[in-house]
């Protein structure tokens, strides 16, 4: 390399390391001093950071629970299970026997291209074997062992044995370098507000305040925030981590995607319907 030119990138960040951090926290101004002095960019930054926090965070943190669990029961006929694969739009479905604790395998949705005819069709035959790990699994970790063994999903199980929920690699993943899309993902399609099969709305944080009020005949101001996710980060005031739940004037707010820079999509349970005890509805 000529010596009248400029150092590059690893040149610049070494120098910087050859501080030689002494915990994690210097390591870390480290990098944010590298930030500052346009070493790295924003993103960079983000995936260390994230990275860094893996080793510290556990699977219960970011598994996706029990109860929101989208799974195929065993006794299912073919012309049941399509319809559903295609409304929740996973890649994988655990499969079970009565009940979520009793977990028999994992369902590709590819596989179910393969199937010809529902008289031939056995899903115990179309079956991938699970994965159980336990709650308290650190995140580094259990991405070291999706990358060895290639598999996409592990049942998380607690102390007694029964499945406290499910998490994926792209659920490892978002915490380390934010929100991943695909192009099947609600975040990616036109409507803002849409009803899942449980019965509940998932809506875009970026849901403009007029739109969700015309929805659910609410009356949120718009004055300081003008989309639902400034509503519920105006209430925090911070941003929501994954799963959290909160009530706003009788509406459920529970996040569903978020990551630590931005709310991307909220579960909504809108208030029941009061009855008026002397003049009940027929």
């Amino acid at each position: 390399m000529d010596s009248d030119s400029k150092p590059g990138f690893i040149e610049r960040l070494t120098s910087l390391l050859l501080r030689e951090p002494e915990d994690r926290e210097q390591l870390l101004e480290i990098l944010h001093s590298a930030y500052e002095r346009n070493l790295m960019d924003a993103d960079a930054l983000t995936i260390i950071e994230g990275a860094l926090a893996a080793s510290d965070t556990r699977v219960t943190d970011v598994m996706i629970p029990r109860a929101q669990m989208d799974v195929v029961d065993i006794d299912d006929p073919l012309d049941e299970i399509l319809p559903f694969v295609i409304d929740a739009a996973h890649s994988r479905f655990p499969v079970v026997n009565g009940d979520r604790d009793n977990v028999l395998g994992i369902l590709l949705a590819k596989d179910l291209l393969r199937i010809h005819t529902e008289k031939d069709f056995s899903l115990r035959d179309w079956l991938r074997p699970a994965v159980f790990i336990p709650e308290s699994k650190r995140l580094n970790v259990l991405l070291r062992e999706f990358r060895v063994s290639r598999n996409h999903m592990a049942i998380v199980v607690n102390e007694y044995g029964g499945v406290a929920g499910l998490v994926t690699i792209e659920d490892v993943l978002e915490q380390i370098v934010g929100d991943i899309e695909d192009e099947y993902d609600f975040d990616e399609a036109h409507d803002n507000i849409r009803l899942d099969s449980a019965g509940r709305y998932r809506v875009k944080a970026r849901t403009e305040i007029e739109d969700f009020n015309a929805a659910f005949s609410t009356d949120f101001s718009d004055e300081e925030f003008d989309t639902v996710g400034g509503l519920v980060l105006r209430h925090l005031g911070r941003v929501p981590k994954r799963n959290e739940s909160l009530d706003i004037d009788g509406m459920r707010f529970q996040v569903l995607r978020a990551d630590s820079r931005r709310l991307y999509t909220l579960l909504v349970d809108p208030p029941k319907p009061q009855i008026d005890a002397e003049n009940p509805l027929p």
